[in-house]
């Protein structure tokens, strides 16, 4: 018979084999589990959907609209129309609505970015007849009662603002956008200014702005966890015979990225600086750079692995500034991107995390060796990054919802990916020489009597 420390072992040792079998056993259906991303696609009647049929008991489904403060024809009209959403219509009240949704269990959401508005609901898969009828209701019988903006909308708009106001990187951000792109994606997606709101904005113009948002030609229904045939069924009942406004599709120019420099003084402790350049368009647009998001990657700033500082390269620059947050994202569009550094925190170390990062950059356009380990790290994070986009139901929902109204094809992250995979060292280089060709877009907020001017980081703006 076993002692119980010689018991105390086998089992370690059991449990240690059964553990590695299982490890085994789960790599081993990696493969196939991993799955595809792709989207079937529809149009009924001009209508155009798309769905992924996810393993599981709910449904995500959302009406993306081409409604994105890029297409507003004046400010404030994106974030108004967002707020009448899941309000009363022709058939149902606000309240009967609320309940209904309660009722089911669901949940309901509602988001603009740049380039679009989406209305969505969270729910179990054998309600999604009502989630369609609901959407086409929405689309189509709205009631935009003035009581309605002054009580209610007009209020919840103003909070945005001020929530806006306080948010130094927010404001960066929208400087920044304001500078590379001037109008159409420079559009902020927070009115600032209440003179512009308050002459433009009324329950008038925001039912003329549905009527283009909600017209065939400028939305999409997508889900993620339907059945293709079930989606199609019910669009097609509830969305084919509807009486759809017949709006204009919304249309914006050609971006064109332009640069500049911009300061704004903040009495907030954390101070906000964006070093921004032209980055990738989505992989649906015509200008998409797959170098553009490993360059992101390799750049970084946070680590993604707990207890250590991270392998990017801003990560070890600015790891003398601890009171420095520092991230590097690459922020795509239909016909254009913008690569930035977002940087957050003291004002003197922003500083100087913000030179460190314009030295990094250059380093890699001046053709400095980057590392084959370290190169391989950030392609397959890079990679890692854009299929677990794809796994994040709302993104797929944007993304998909966004190249059927603005391109006509679902963004297949599946082939994003294929394309990171065959990115090369010296195109990453090539990619970071060229965005320093061009202006950069600099935009600092805080404490301006410390935080650095572009030309002092070496920049040409």
């Amino acid at each position: 018979m076993l002692n119980s420390p010689c018991l105390g072992r086998h089992a370690q040792r059991t449990l240690r084999h059964q553990g590695f079998l299982n490890v085994t056993q789960r790599r081993g259906l990696a493969a196939p589990a991993s799955g595809s991303f792709q989207y079937q696609t529809g149009d009924t009647k001009g209508v155009k959907f798309a769905s992924r049929d996810l393993a599981g008991p709910t449904t995500t489904l959302g009406l993306v609209s081409r409604a994105g403060t890029r297409y507003q024809p004046f400010p404030g009209l994106t974030e108004g129309l967002e707020r009448f959403a899941f309000r009363t219509t022709d058939r149902r009240s606000t309240l009967r609505i609320t309940r209904e949704i309660e009722l089911l269990g669901a949940e309901q959401y509602t988001e603009h970015t740049r380039e679009s508005l989406i209305i969505g609901a969270k729910f179990l898969r054998d309600d999604l007849p009502y989630f369609v009828e609901l959407l086409a209701e929405m689309a189509t019988q709205t009631q935009y009662p003035g009581y309605l903006f002054h009580e209610e909308i007009e209020g919840i708009i103003d909070m945005s603002k001020k929530k806006h106001l306080a948010d130094t990187a927010a404001m960066a951000l929208n400087s920044v956008h304001a500078l590379a792109f001037h109008r159409g994606l420079g559009a902020p997606l927070t009115p600032a200014s209440n003179i512009p709101v308050n002459k433009y904005l009324s329950s008038e113009s925001i039912y003329e702005f549905s009527r283009n948002a909600y017209s065939k030609a400028n939305f999409a229904i997508v889900a993620n966890g339907a059945e293709h045939q079930e989606l199609t069924k019910w669009v097609n009942e509830f969305f084919g015979d509807a009486e759809l406004p017949q709006g204009a599709p919304l249309k914006s120019e050609q971006s064109k990225y332009h640069g500049g420099e911009e300061r704004i003084s903040h009495a907030s402790p954390k101070n906000s600086v964006v070093l921004a350049f032209p980055g990738s368009s989505s992989y649906t647009g015509g200008f998409y750079k797959p170098e553009i998001a490993v360059l992101t990657t390799l750049l970084g700033g946070q680590t993604s692995i707990k207890w250590s500082p991270g392998f990017s390269l801003l990560s070890k620059a600015t790891a003398n500034f601890p009171a420095a947050n520092v991230q590097t994202k690459s922020a795509i569009y239909s016909d254009a991107g913008l690569l930035y550094v977002l940087i957050t925190g003291s004002s003197g170390d922003v500083a100087g995390a913000a030179s460190e990062a314009v030295k990094t950059i250059k380093g890699i356009a001046e053709g400095g060796q980057i590392g084959q380990e370290l190169f391989a790290k950030a392609k397959a994070l890079a990679k890692f990054r854009e299929l677990e986009h794809g796994q994040n139901i709302k993104a797929g929902i944007e993304l998909t919802g966004a190249g059927l109204t603005q391109q006509g094809k679902p963004y297949q992250l599946d082939e994003t990916a294929k394309a990171i995979d065959g990115v090369t060292e010296a195109q990453v280089k090539k990619a970071a020489k060229e965005i320093l060709d061009y202006k950069a877009s600099v935009s600092a907020v805080g404490d301006l009597h410390v935080l650095p001017f572009a030309d002092e980081l070496g920049l040409k703006v």
